[in-house]
């Protein structure tokens, strides 16, 4: 009798976990169904909401949507933004649903991302905003210059359109923790770079040049 209960007595403690753990996969589960009804309903909510306060607008005239549509992505940067909030939603609930059923080490792999996906979301708005700003700007200087009829307007219009989306990048960036110090140290040394070699092309070799350019660009008074 006492070595039936020794063969049996594995089976019984399997037996016991098993009933454990199916309640726990039970309870597991109904959460990722309602945490999928519930990312889907605030997909939808984020993508009218957006659409409703033109923030579709804002990403096309800064060139963002024609930058997906040239790279092959259907989605506009309305529909990203939706599916990251989308899978913010759903992290949340597989985070609770492994969390109920003791797997802590897939609890916190999940939870390292969940907490990157919003800094990812942040950036996306960050480069949106910036880069129609960026646009907005250049093509402010642009227009001025060529109120003062002063020759390339289009061009001093452009570099300070990607200087501004530079610094746009570098924050979006470091939002996402990309790059870092690394990322801001190569900007400052091309940004030196090009400010050295206009300062040579000035002071030594493009005198002449210099002087034509500064010449188109400021006329001096004919006496």
């Amino acid at each position: 009798m006492d070595r039936i209960e020794v063969i049996l007595e594995p089976l019984r403690v399997f037996l016991t976990q098993i009933a454990d753990f199916l309640p726990r996969l039970a309870l597991a589960l109904i959460v990722l169904i309602v945490g999928w009804l519930i990312a889907k309903m605030v997909r939808f909510a984020i993508s009218r909401g957006l659409r409703k306060v033109n923030f579709n607008v804002v990403t096309d005239r800064a060139g963002i949507d024609g930058f997906l549509r040239d790279g092959g992505i259907r989605m506009d940067a309305t529909d990203i933004l939706a599916w990251l909030v989308y899978w913010i939603v759903i992290l949340a609930a597989l985070v609770v649903g492994f969390n109920m059923l003791g797997l802590a080490y897939v609890t916190d792999l999940l939870s390292r991302v969940l907490l990157f996906v919003p800094k990812v979301l942040v950036a996306l708005l960050i480069l949106a905003f910036g880069a129609y700003f960026a646009k907005f700007v250049g093509n402010a200087v642009s227009a001025y210059f060529r109120n003062v009829h002063m020759q390339d307007a289009d061009l001093l219009g452009n570099l300070a359109r990607y200087a501004i989306l530079a610094f746009v990048v570098l924050i979006a960036l470091d939002q996402v923790n990309v790059g870092g110090d690394i990322v801001r140290q190569t900007f400052l040394i091309l940004l030196a770079g090009v400010v050295f070699a206009l300062a040579l092309a000035f002071g030594l070799g493009g005198r002449e040049w210099a002087a034509e350019l500064l010449d188109r660009w400021w006329p001096r008074k004919k006496r």
